[in-house]
């Protein structure tokens, strides 16, 4: 017990949790904002910037996760220098998570009527700013559920920063499991990083239900 629970693991899985969250949330807030221009470009740009949406869409899409965060840390310091891989890390993860972004947005927007458009330039509003006051308000009280539910997936993603050694929640709880001598205590320790991970992801689910209700009752 003592050789799990003790004050040097804890500050071990602190600044691991500490990292996950931040790689978590700095993926989630680019990905929406990029996933946004994504989605917008797809829909309503030319036939060029439509295309060129698509095909970064559906190639971030159906390829691994893992695979674009290894490019990341191995091969854009080559182009841009040096930086903590967790950087990199994010990057690659954000490159990927904004295509799963865009496309969550891109059904919201398409599930808002045409009609709201029409009116909108009736009333003098130019392309902009009818997405921008008009539809794109629509469509996130809409998709709020779903981009909830794949903040939950990227917060466990981050679990695969593990294998690039990066210090984040998995990793760190690996060095602690592989100081530890008993089947017991890999147990209990596996069972602490699980908890960690549980709790962040139960509150997230609450939330996500109690918002799908609550746009649910408000359509």
């Amino acid at each position: 017990m003592e050789n799990v629970f003790n004050e040097t693991n804890f500050h071990f899985l602190l600044d691991g949790l500490y990292l996950t969250l931040m790689v978590a949330v700095a993926t989630c807030v680019i990905s929406i904002i990029l996933g946004t221009f994504l989605a917008i470009t797809r829909n309503y740009g030319g036939r060029i910037a439509r295309t060129l949406a698509a095909i970064y869409i559906e190639t971030f899409r159906n390829t691994p996760l893992l695979l674009w965060m290894l490019t990341a840390v191995f091969v854009l310091p080559s182009f841009f220098g040096r930086a903590d891989p967790a950087v990199w890390g994010t990057i690659g993860f954000s490159l990927y998570t904004s295509s799963v972004m865009a496309e969550i947005i891109r059904g919201g927007l398409n599930s808002i009527p045409k009609g709201q458009f029409e009116a909108a330039y009736s009333q003098g509003f130019s392309q902009f700013f009818t997405l921008f006051y008009i539809i794109l308000p629509q469509t996130f009280r809409k998709v709020i559920p779903s981009l909830l539910s794949q903040i939950i997936t990227t917060f466990k993603d981050t679990s695969f920063l593990a294998g690039l050694q990066i210090a984040e929640l998995t990793y760190q709880s690996k060095i602690i499991l592989a100081q530890l001598t008993s089947f017991e205590e890999i147990l209990l320790m596996i069972g602490v990083v699980a908890s960690i991970y549980f709790v962040v992801c139960f509150s997230l689910s609450v939330l996500v239900r109690y918002l799908d209700k609550k746009t649910a009752y408000v359509g």
